[in-house]
């Protein structure tokens, strides 16, 4: 749950200001100007006109044990984040940084740019009619970053000295430093009402119905189970133009199923309504027959321009195993995707060749000039830890399409595992002191399997020994939290314009945090140098230069083995549903689709 409330978070920004004076604003782009001008009535893709209505019937998988997102034990209801919390302020999906406020009415930077000042909008009411205040504000601010709250909100918002209430409906954010993102990441605060917990320590809420400012409440669920929202008929921001023609459903409801295929069976026994598919095979082969025949479920293609961001079997360097990038790289060198896109894929993807697919932030070919400069300065300041290669153009992800092949890939590995101390005698590959070459592949869900067992074919050819084993979600997500396993699947959401999140997954700082995006274990003192300055950057060609350079590094640093990535969202839904015919450029299936669809008129429930 933290790492979909962190994608959340990074959706939920914004910057109302201007650099060096203090004017409110609706909105502002992170670099550049808002699309939308401060009297515009709706989001193109929002259907202002939508009917509303009707119960959504959606999935979650594994299950849920609380009602409170915040807290690091257990794992939190699907659909909280989308449609119960709200923050100062929302994004355009047809904008890559561009946010407009919401909760707050207008926002301003100081001059000095070490503080930030909110004025709420009045009408903003929680769903148990008390208004949304400045004192709510800093009670949520001061929450979150106390320590019954998940760690990672700290380190988030820890360049933000305090929240100041200046009178019922205003209050400050006082900085540490100026941070060219902390005007941003300041706005992604979710709030909610003292009241919530009736006096309860923060981290024992639990199953508590949240006292929130959101389109919906919490109507009913089953621990685990089934969770059901009831839309808000008091909903204070139904006409505001970020929500005018959003949130359709009287009812969105969400049913658990234990894996991908269980959730399947369940479209089509009727049970739910949609499903975003990612796995290419039940993609070909089970996403047709009878119901698709006769118009009971559409499958649609439906194109994004979205940042693919990364995808990957991480290696734990935390590991002893993983500690040499020799090893990670010679690792890389056993993964045939042209093999698995064409056995297994229906030639349905294409190889992730960045941490920033799919954006002009991926490195490509040599450095050009800003970016050797870039790498100089670091070369000047941190010496041989900055990569000779770097300098050189970044090497694709290993292929096996002529003139490659599998057997001159598996020739490289062995040469550098032998450089690394790796040598094959008695039946596997030994280390000096005799240790086979074994780990464990950590999963949560079976169709994860299909990629993982032809790695570790081809990984035993090296005399390496991968298990892989699916874990439940709650284990899963205690092993996750603790960095508990040698390799798992791990994933970084797409960003067009990435900032502080960077340091959740590659920080040093984030490294030994429980609960951290950090899945790799990076701590290199140069891409937190590196870090340190994207968070800074004010311009959108400086914020692409530094991206490229730590694309370069992270690459060189061969910490994962990369994955595949598509360009278009596949799914199938039921043909009582309609959407807008205008789609956002930036979207994931999840959100646009309880936010925006709804129910064709006089068919009820989409299931029935």
């Amino acid at each position: 749950m933290l790492d979909c409330l962190l994608r959340r978070l990074l959706l939920f920004g914004l910057i109302c200001c201007f650099p060096q004076v203090a004017l409110a604003a609706h909105a502002i782009a992170l670099h550049g100007q808002p699309r939308y001008p401060a009297d515009f009535r709706h989001f193109d893709y929002a259907d202002p006109q939508a009917p509303q209505g009707g119960e959504l019937f959606t999935s979650g998988m594994g299950n849920f044990e609380k009602l409170n997102p915040f807290t690091l034990k257990g794992r939190a209801a699907d659909g909280l984040q989308y449609f119960v919390f709200e923050t100062l302020a929302v994004p355009s999906w047809d904008e890559p940084d561009a946010m407009y406020g919401l909760l707050a009415e207008d926002i301003a930077l100081a001059p000095d740019e070490l503080s930030l000042t909110f004025r709420l909008n009045r009408k903003a009411r929680f769903s148990n009619g008390d208004p949304v205040t400045a004192a709510d504000v800093k009670y949520s601010f001061d929450q979150l970053m106390g320590k019954q709250a998940a760690p990672l909100y700290r380190q988030y918002w820890a360049d933000v000295k305090q929240m100041t209430v200046l009178d019922d409906y205003t209050v400050r954010a006082e900085f540490r430093r100026r941070n060219h993102e902390l005007r941003l990441i300041v706005c992604q605060l979710p709030v909610f009402s003292r009241k919530w917990g009736g006096g309860k320590p923060f981290d024992k809420i639990a199953l508590d119905a949240p006292i929130t400012s959101g389109p919906y409440v919490v109507e009913s669920f089953d621990l685990g189970k089934r969770i059901t929202y009831r839309r808000n008929p008091n909903y204070w921001a139904s006409e505001h133009p970020a929500r005018r023609g959003m949130f359709n459903f009287e009812r969105i409801t969400y049913r658990y199923y234990k894996d991908t295929l269980a959730r399947m069976e369940g479209l089509k026994a009727g049970e739910i309504d949609l499903i975003q598919e990612n796995s290419s095979k039940n993609w070909a082969r089970n996403h047709q027959g009878k119901r698709w025949e006769e118009g009971g479920l559409v499958k649609a293609l439906l194109p994004h321009s979205n940042g693919a961001g990364w995808q990957g079997f991480a290696m734990n360097t935390r590991r002893p195993l993983f500690r040499d990038k020799r090893v990670r790289q010679a690792l890389g060198l056993a993964m045939d995707f042209e093999w698995m896109n064409r056995q297994l894929f229906f030639n349905l993807y294409q190889r992730s060749p960045s941490y920033f697919t799919n954006t002009e932030l991926a490195a490509t070919g040599k450095p050009d000039a800003r970016e050797l400069a870039v790498l100089r300065e670091l070369q000047t300041r941190f010496g041989d830890k900055v990569p000779a290669e770097v300098f050189d153009e970044i090497p694709p992800p290993p292929s096996t399409l002529p003139p490659h092949s599998l057997r001159d890939n598996l020739r490289q590995a062995r040469e550098l595992l032998a450089q690394a101390g790796w040598t094959y005698r008695d039946g596997a590959l030994r280390n000096a002191q005799g240790d086979a070459f074994r780990f464990e592949m950590m999963l949560d869900d079976r169709m994860q399997e299909r990629a993982s067992a032809p790695y570790a074919r081809n990984l035993e050819k090296l005399g390496i020994e991968m298990d892989y084993r699916i874990y439940d979600a709650a284990l899963y997500q205690r092993k996750a939290e603790n960095f508990d396993y040698d390799m798992v699947w791990a994933l970084m959401p797409g960003s067009q314009s990435p900032g502080n999140e960077l340091f959740g997954y590659f920080g040093s700082a984030s490294r030994d945090q429980p609960g951290s995006d950090n899945a790799m274990g990076v701590a290199d003192p140069v891409i937190d140098a590196l870090l340190a300055r994207i968070v800074q950057a004010e311009k959108r060609d400086e914020l692409v230069t530094l991206v490229r350079v730590l694309d370069r590094l992270l690459r060189l640093g061969y910490y994962m083995v990369p994955h595949f990535y598509s360009n278009a969202h596949r799914v199938s839904y039921r043909h009582t549903l309609a959407h807008p015919q205008v789609l956002p450029k930036f979207y994931r299936i999840e959100d646009w689709s309880v936010t925006t669809w709804w129910m064709k008129p006089a068919t009820g429930k989409g299931s029935r």
